[in-house]
């Protein structure tokens, strides 16, 4: 453990310099020499104006908090039936020959499809409600979950399959003893790819008929002509995203923690 947290430290030092450092390149560039134009990229007292207005006032149909709790809402939903779909299925699909000959092929048809290619599927099947929207999300989700469980099966080694056939464990107790442990590495590689896909499509997807969320914001601040607006919602996105990747890292630790040096300790 001490040697962990000074690592720990210098990234959170290196990290805030990072940041400091592009907000005073920011400052300059804008506010200081004028050599980006503020109508092409806002100042900086621009987007806190934008953010303290959305906040009071409410923008797009309604304040920030509201914004960010119901793209929250909308990714946890299609996040967590894609990870609850596709976990199991690339699991059996890794450990049964049978299952991936059957599986496999139309898997391999729908992969390709970008998932933002579904939106007007999914418009058509469940209108511009939310239903349609977590639809997208969960096509985006559920392909990495997929791939990455099913690679985490076939990367335990083969002595180690064999020694749970000889001891005759079988279902549940394989599935709980065997597979999701020895797959559990790439399961949350996974998860994290999944993550990122859920927030990136759910931008996407909301720029159509969403009466609330950070992408509605994105698209009623682009109609308007509003950069600090547009600029408040992007910031937004990237802190939900970033702040989910995190609990997602710190699930990971306590699933796995002889990964991070902490069965000892």
């Amino acid at each position: 453990m001490a040697r962990t947290q000074p690592k720990s430290y210098r990234r959170v030092v290196v990290g805030i310099a990072t940041v400091s450092l592009l907000l005073a390149l920011w400052y300059v560039a804008t506010t200081a020499t004028g050599f980006i134009n503020p109508s092409r990229f806002p100042r900086p007292h621009e987007v806190l104006s934008a953010f303290n207005f959305i906040q009071t006032e409410g923008y797009g149909n309604g304040k920030l908090h509201q914004h960010v709790l119901h793209s929250l809402k909308l990714v946890a939903m299609g996040f967590s039936v894609a990870v609850g779909v596709g976990v199991p299925l690339g699991l059996l699909m890794g450990y049964s020959r049978r299952a991936e000959a059957l599986i496999n092929p139309a898997f391999l048809l729908l992969r390709p499809i970008p998932p933002l290619a579904w939106i007007p599927l999914a418009i058509v099947w469940l209108g511009l409600d939310d239903g349609s929207k977590i639809l997208v999300i969960f096509v985006a989700a559920f392909v990495p979950s997929v791939i990455n469980s099913y690679t985490g099966v076939r990367n335990i080694e083969t002595p180690i399959m064999e020694a749970a056939r000889m001891l005759g464990i079988k279902g549940w107790r394989l599935v709980f003893e065997v597979l999701v442990p020895g797959a559990m590495p790439m399961i949350f590689t996974g998860l994290r790819l999944s993550l990122q896909a859920s927030w990136t499509t759910l931008v996407a997807a909301e720029l159509i008929g969403a009466l609330y969320g950070l992408g509605s914001i994105l698209n009623q601040a682009a109609q308007d002509i509003f950069p600090a607006m547009i600029l408040v919602a992007m910031v937004f996105v990237g802190v939900c995203g970033a702040s989910t990747t995190w609990l997602l890292g710190r699930l990971e630790n306590l699933a796995m923690p002889w990964r991070h040096g902490r069965v000892a300790a």
